[in-house]
């Protein structure tokens, strides 16, 4: 669980402003593909966990379209439903690109507050499936993101180059490396496709990926998903830093969404930066860490502040100070091999990414332990700053409380322009 280093108000996605309600008139363009019934996401636990937000922060909508896309510098919202997918076989060029273009649709509409199409989930003919399937009917946006991306084997896998792009694929895209510790589940890793849905109200989250799952039937099927809750890292300087499940506050240091020279260093692409079509975007990693909970309850404090390097009330380094203090890497009070040392910049060649991590509890395990962890996503210029940190953390004390369990790499494009589609580029 990588801590990474500095700064607020969100540069890729700024707040319309506007509610459900007054967005009614919206004039999106564009239709909905024809949808089939079929592929829910389950609601599952994160579900019933609440609306966190007040109500008028609950209103909140931010544009879709941009430079960037929603999702990555936005204030971090409370929920998260997270979807990986894979492309359908015998699916060629122009299913992947109508499937982006019907995403695109149905996902400007649903961040603000609007249905899938505009017949959504009553409007249409009685006699035939609705075009939405409903749950969000009344809810507001609820600062809803969504952001989508490409993994390594959209671009080529065991059956080749399927969609004419093997050559457009980024150089660093590739399956990240074995790392120690890892115990993947191959099941809940992968996929040729993502989508990051967020949102202050879980169940806003949830309908995003059930109808953009339902909207795909046919040309890309659910390969794995995870909910997740409570926020593990902070975007802006409003924000508090939150705590992980191991009582801890986490992501003291990210990258914030007004410091505009550390996010064109350290986590867009550049235009300058091969390929073209990826300027405006970046690269996600996405790690399910399962916490061995029941056994970390049980180390005495002092244990606990050593292995991670900061003080669990305050959140202040070891070497002294309040939470926002710079670690004093020369202080013996730091451990040689604490999370706080292993993860800062200093010891890793500047290296900082932008993190969005959440908490997730998928229940318990066979043993009646919790089956619970953190879900790590984070946002780097280059993947190989992600695996320079992560293989710099090989000897970080809490690896002995932690598994690496699922695991995934995506492209995040760029923004798309109204009247274009998210990955538009790619195809030029």
């Amino acid at each position: 669980m990588p801590e990474t280093a500095a700064a607020s108000v969100p540069a890729d996605a700024p707040r319309s402003g506007l509610s459900r309600r007054g967005l009614l008139g919206l004039a999106l363009g564009g239709g909905v593909a024809s949808l089939a019934v079929g592929v829910g996401a389950g609601l599952a636990g994160g579900v019933a966990l609440g609306r966190a937000r007040a109500a008028d922060e609950a209103e909140d909508a931010y544009a879709f379209f941009g430079p960037h896309q929603a999702g990555i510098t936005t204030p971090v919202q409370e929920h998260l439903h997270f979807a990986s997918f894979d492309m359908m076989p015998r699916t060629d060029r122009d299913d992947l690109v109508s499937l982006l273009q019907d995403w695109t649709y149905a996902a400007s509409r649903m961040t603000q507050g609007l249905e899938v199409s505009a017949t959504g989930a009553v409007g249409g003919d009685a006699e035939v499936p609705p075009d939405d399937t409903g749950e969000a009917l009344g809810l507001p946006a609820a600062g809803l993101t969504i952001t989508i991306g490409f993994g390594p084997s959209l671009f080529e896998n065991e059956d080749g180059d399927r969609y004419g792009i093997a050559a457009r694929r980024p150089a660093g895209l590739e399956r990240l490396p074995a790392f120690l510790g890892d115990d993947l589940d191959p099941q809940t890793s992968h996929g040729d496709l993502c989508i990051q849905a967020c949102a202050d109200d879980p169940q806003v989250a949830v309908h995003a990926i059930r109808n953009l799952s339902r909207i795909a039937f046919g040309r890309a099927k659910l390969r794995w998903s995870q909910l997740g809750f409570g926020k593990t890292s902070r975007t802006t300087a409003d924000q508090a830093t939150p705590r992980n499940l191991f009582g801890f506050k986490d992501g003291t240091a990210n990258i914030l969404a007004d410091d505009s020279e550390a996010l064109a260093k350290d986590v867009w692409v550049a235009a300058s930066d091969d390929p073209g079509w990826m300027a405006g975007g970046s690269y996600l990693v996405a790690r399910k860490i399962a916490m061995l909970i029941e056994t970390w309850d049980r180390v005495r404090l002092s244990e606990q502040n050593t292995i991670i390097g900061r003080d669990k009330g305050a959140g202040a380094p070891l070497s002294g100070g309040d939470e926002f203090t710079a670690p004093d890497l020369s202080s013996s009070k730091i451990d040689a091999n604490s999370h706080v040392r292993l993860a800062h910049p200093e010891e890793n060649g500047g290296v900082r990414i932008l993190r969005r991590g959440f908490n997730y509890v998928d229940g318990n395990n066979d043993l009646g332990r919790l089956d619970a962890g953190l879900f790590f996503l984070s946002y780097q210029r280059d993947p190989a700053q992600f695996i320079t940190l992560q293989r710099k953390l090989s000897t970080d004390r809490m690896n002995e409380y932690i598994r690496h369990v699922g695991s995934g790499i995506w492209a995040i494009p760029g923004g798309a322009e109204p009247g274009s589609y998210v990955g538009a580029g790619l195809f030029a």
